[in-house]
């Protein structure tokens, strides 16, 4: 595979990453099947993968550890923190006093000594950006976490967080992991162009819409079972008008693919490939199907007649579920940030 430099760090990537949400009970509960999976990859080439404290609650984190055995030199692990990992109030969040102790966990569970980016999952707006990177900070200088990036920010709080890093002497988050594929644009209009003006890597999750996009999902037919949509049952009631927009967009994009020679999800993964601000999309297989199926898609170039009628299906910036953002800002969650208080 053709290499990619992760924003400018100088660091060399594979242009499709491994994501491994779907190792453990959230999808593949066999560890030994799963580790098969991650070699797999990793013989054809990605030397990057992308995992989280809350994915399977730890268990993804302990399958990867047991897979890059031997082999964790030669790959750039990724992982997050941020989400509840038990019933302690404090055992979640971005601040210093969780931050300690959340490293300290993925460590052990990745039977590594450092991580290579260390990811704040989502926002938090209660806890001060400057908190968060101060502890990451000490993090680097500690040798336990080489890079720092973001993961579902904001573009204004992808923008503060550089302002932050700048005047305080903190380390900066060079990469962003945002959501991106064909149904969910929504960032082309400024998370991508932010990052590109920070010099920030962009590792899209979901490149193929939770499934959406990969052919599973057809007019008239029923609802393939999924771990995810039990999970995530916004994202799959095909009763949401806004999801049956996704099915009219796929059934498209589908012909689209036939006539250009390839398959939807070669289509969705080159699609992601295509802008200029992606480093490499994440790909999250639960079976080894899956992955030979998204394989040869780091070597697709889709053609700009492709881009086009792609373009005119889901127009750029267009996110068609409000559901695949992957976060709502609190303003738009709280109706009483929205409202002046009564007298």
């Amino acid at each position: 595979m053709e290499h990619r430099t992760l924003g400018r760090t100088g660091v060399q990537v594979s242009p499709l990453c491994l994501g491994a949400m779907m190792f453990g009970a959230w999808g593949n509960p066999d560890h030994d099947d799963s580790v098969k999976i991650i070699h797999r990859a990793l013989d054809a080439g990605i030397n990057f993968v992308d995992t989280a404290d809350i994915y399977a609650t730890g268990e993804s984190e302990e399958i990867v550890g047991k897979a890059l055995k031997g082999r964790r030199d030669d790959v750039v692990l990724a992982t997050k923190f941020h989400n509840g990992m038990g019933e302690d109030v404090n055992a979640r969040g971005n601040s210093r006093r969780w931050i300690r102790r959340a490293v300290e966990d993925s460590l052990r569970r990745l039977q590594t000594d450092h991580i290579d980016l260390y990811q704040v999952h989502r926002p938090e707006p209660q806890t001060e950006v400057d908190e968060t990177l101060g502890a990451l900070t000490d993090l680097v200088r500690e040798g336990k976490v080489l890079y720092v990036g973001s993961s579902t920010f904001p573009a204004h709080e992808m923008v503060e967080a550089q302002w932050v890093a700048d005047r305080r002497g903190r380390e900066r988050f060079v990469t962003e992991q945002p959501p991106y594929s064909i149904l969910a644009r929504g960032v082309e209009a400024d998370v991508l162009p932010v990052a590109e003006q920070f010099g920030m890597g962009v590792i899209p999750w979901s490149p193929l819409a939770g499934g959406w996009l990969t052919g599973k999902y057809r007019k008239g037919e029923a609802a393939p079972e999924s771990s995810r949509a039990a999970r995530m049952p916004a994202r799959y009631d095909l009763d949401s008008p806004e999801n049956q927009a996704k099915l009219d967009a796929a059934d498209a994009l589908a012909k689209v693919a036939d006539e250009a020679g390839m398959s939807l999800i070669h289509l969705a993964l080159g699609f992601t490939l295509a802008h200029p601000a992606v480093t490499a999309p994440i790909i999250g297989p639960r079976t080894m199907e899956q992955l030979e199926s998204q394989l040869g898609a780091a070597d697709v170039v889709l053609p700009d007649d492709v881009l086009d009628r792609i373009d005119e299906i889901v127009p750029p910036g267009t996110t068609l579920a409000a559901a695949d953002a992957g976060y709502v800002p609190p303003a738009l969650a709280d109706a009483s940030l929205r409202r002046r208080p009564r007298r």
